[in-house]
């Protein structure tokens, strides 16, 4: 009797069929050139066939596009499990968060997050993200303001942003801080952040 034969692949959904395909995606974009990331080395990092990755997400152009997306856009809080308490308490915890996020990727993120030398497409998203971002943290650190008070505030964070990209680039790329650090200055800068950003609001 014949041995029975292993399925190459293994059967997912397809939400997280997409999402194996992306995470390879985004890996091999983080570490190469655009132009040196073939679709059918992404099929084979991804365990799937290459006519997979057209069927759910299209051109080698659509799959860098929502790698780019994938990689840099926030989930929804209820997706995250954050601390309550304090502003330093919430802090500390949305930092921790960030930073296990950024280590994930890895390269990859400080790649991809940068925007440099990127299109206006891959600008739009990153714009989109930082955005997301910056809205999600003052929910996660329960800033009430609204209207003027609230895009001051947005914009203070997204302020932040650049220095999270700067930290993970020192962290990962150039290796002159320890995660530890980086999260401990990273926290530090929030917090004065968004208490600079009340006294604003109040006065």
């Amino acid at each position: 009797m014949p041995a029975t034969s292993t399925p190459k692949w293994n059967r997912l959904e397809p939400d997280e069929r997409r999402t194996q395909i992306l995470a390879s995606a985004v890996r091999l974009f983080g570490d190469k050139a655009y132009t040196e990331v073939s679709m059918s080395e992404v099929a084979a990092s991804a365990g799937v066939a290459r006519g997979l990755i057209h069927h759910y997400i299209g051109s080698k152009r659509d799959l860098y596009l929502e790698s780019v997306r994938f990689l840099v856009t926030v989930p929804p809080l209820e997706e995250v499990h954050l601390p309550t308490g304090s502003l330093e308490e919430r802090a500390r915890g949305s930092v921790h968060w960030l930073v296990g996020v950024i280590e994930t990727h890895g390269t990859a993120w400080v790649s991809m997050a940068s925007g440099s030398g990127v299109d206006e497409q891959v600008a739009q998203i990153l714009d989109d993200a930082d955005d997301l971002a910056a809205e999600r943290v003052l929910q996660a650190t329960s800033f009430e303001g609204t209207g003027t008070d609230r895009l001051l505030a947005a914009s203070a964070v997204r302020a932040f942003g650049g220095m999270v990209k700067a930290a993970g680039r020192e962290w990962l790329v150039r290796g002159t801080l320890t995660r530890e650090q980086v999260e401990t200055l990273l926290t530090d800068a929030l917090v004065s952040v968004l208490a600079t950003v009340r006294s604003m609001t109040d006065a």
